[in-house]
C-alpha cells in the first residue's frame, strides 16, 4: 500500500498519451473515442487528488512523488488541452500561456531544488482544479452549447489564476535564491 500513491502518479502519466490519442482519433465527432477520453481523463484527474492525499495520510511522501506528481498534473492538463485546441479549434492563447507558465515554474523550482522545496500554493491548487473542471466539461460529448461556455469561462479563470500564482511563485523563488545566496 505504501507504493500506491506513486502508482497512481504513474497511472496519470500513462493516461496522458491515451487521452490525447482518443481525442485526436475522435476528431471532433464526439463519438465513442471522445467518451473514452472523457472517462480516462476523469479517472486520471481523480488520481491527482488521491495520490497526494494518500501519501500525506500514510506518511509515504517520496522523492519520486514530489517530482513526478506535478509533472503528471502538467502533462495531463497541457496534453489534453493541446488535443482539444487542435480538434475543437479552440483559441491557442490559453494553451500557450499555461505552457509558458508551467515551463517557467518547473525551471524555477529545479533551480532551487537543492536548497528549497517550494510547495504549491493554494492559488495553484485552485488553478489546477479549475483547469481539470474546464477540460472535463470541454471533453463531455454531445453537450448543449452553454456547457462549452461554462468550460470556457472556467478555463479563462484558471489562466488568470495561473498568472497570479506564477507571480506569487516567482516571488517565493526569488526569496529562496536570496536566502541561499546569503547562506553562502
Amino acid at each position: 500500500m505504501q507504493r500506491l500513491p506513486n502508482w497512481l502518479t504513474w497511472t496519470r502519466l500513462i493516461a496522458v498519451p491515451i487521452v490525447m490519442a482518443l481525442i485526436l482519433i475522435d476528431d471532433g465527432r464526439e463519438g465513442a473515442a471522445r467518451g473514452w477520453a472523457t472517462g480516462i481523463f476523469a479517472a486520471a484527474a481523480a488520481t491527482d487528488f488521491l495520490d497526494g492525499y494518500l501519501a500525506r495520510r500514510w506518511h509515504v511522501v517520496s522523492s519520486f512523488g514530489k517530482l513526478a506528481d506535478p509533472i503528471a498534473d502538467k502533462a495531463l492538463v497541457l496534453g489534453t488541452l493541446l488535443s482539444l485546441t487542435i480538434v475543437d479549434h479552440m483559441p491557442w492563447w490559453p494553451f500557450v500561456v499555461l505552457l509558458v507558465r508551467e515551463v517557467a515554474v518547473t525551471v524555477g523550482r529545479m533551480r532551487v531544488k537543492s536548497t528549497a522545496i517550494i510547495p504549491a500554493s493554494p492559488l495553484g491548487k485552485i488553478k489546477t482544479t479549475l483547469q481539470l473542471a474546464a477540460i472535463g466539461l470541454f471533453l463531455l460529448p454531445a453537450m448543449p452549447s452553454y456547457i462549452d461556455e461554462i468550460a470556457w469561462w472556467l478555463l479563462i479563470a484558471s489562466v488568470a489564476l495561473a498568472i497570479v500564482s506564477w507571480v506569487d511563485l516567482e516571488a517565493r523563488l526569488a526569496r529562496a535564491r536570496r536566502a541561499d545566496a546569503d547562506a553562502t
